[in-house]
């Protein structure tokens, strides 16, 4: 077993989410390695979340987010965070998320939640042009595909909430999906974006 101390094991529950319980054992299995054990609890909170999506969320809280700055346009932004239980809804941290996921949004301006609400036929269409451009480049054919692949994670990047990375770093290391993983591995809930809507004056909206 690696060595680590308590304030080692503090941080990492602070980073990850997750009780000191669960942070001292990853840093043990990991031989005290930090990266390797935040890695180690992020896949041990993605089974944990695969299981809990099962269960129904019908409850939540709408977080939101109004910009206001001089020569800039308004910004203003609604997330519905859905929750299991009105006691996690309710929760200060829960609620607070909500507002942060807001937040970024304003900043990020996500066109879909999840890769998975991405239309087909867009997708299809970005190949496409992802295509024409590596061959215009002159790329092997046999590599274009996956060059092709590696440059739409880049579009999920840019238009997928879940797949951006959360502005305020300080807060959060990650993905936003990575953070509500995180707070529904630490709460015990199905918790997910639901709704996510963003207006700003003069901005035409996309779909």
């Amino acid at each position: 077993m690696g060595d680590f101390t308590a304030a080692d094991v503090q941080k990492l529950r602070q980073t990850a989410g997750v009780g000191m319980m669960d942070a001292k054992k990853a840093l043990g299995d990991t031989e005290g390695d930090f990266d390797a054990a935040f890695q180690l609890l992020r896949e041990r909170g993605l089974a944990a979340a695969s299981k809990r999506a099962e269960r129904e969320a019908t409850e939540g809280t709408i977080g939101s987010y109004l910009h206001v700055q001089a020569g800039r346009p308004v910004i203003g932004v609604l997330v519905e965070l859905a929750s299991e239980t009105d006691f996690v809804a309710k929760s200060d941290e829960f609620m607070e998320t909500a507002d942060v996921i807001a937040l970024h949004a304003s900043w990020g301006k996500p066109r879909w939640i999840t890769r998975e609400e991405v239309p087909a036929g867009v997708i299809n269409e970005e190949k496409e042009i992802l295509t024409r451009k590596a061959e215009a480049a002159g790329k092997p054919p046999e590599v274009i595909p996956r060059i092709v692949e590696g440059q739409l994670n880049s579009f999920y990047e840019d238009n997928v909430l879940y797949d951006q990375q959360f502005v305020n770093t300080e807060r959060f290391d990650g993905t936003v999906g990575d953070l509500v993983k995180a707070l529904a591995s630490k709460m015990g809930e199905n918790i997910h974006v639901r709704r996510l809507v963003r207006l700003a004056i003069g901005e035409q909206s996309e779909s």
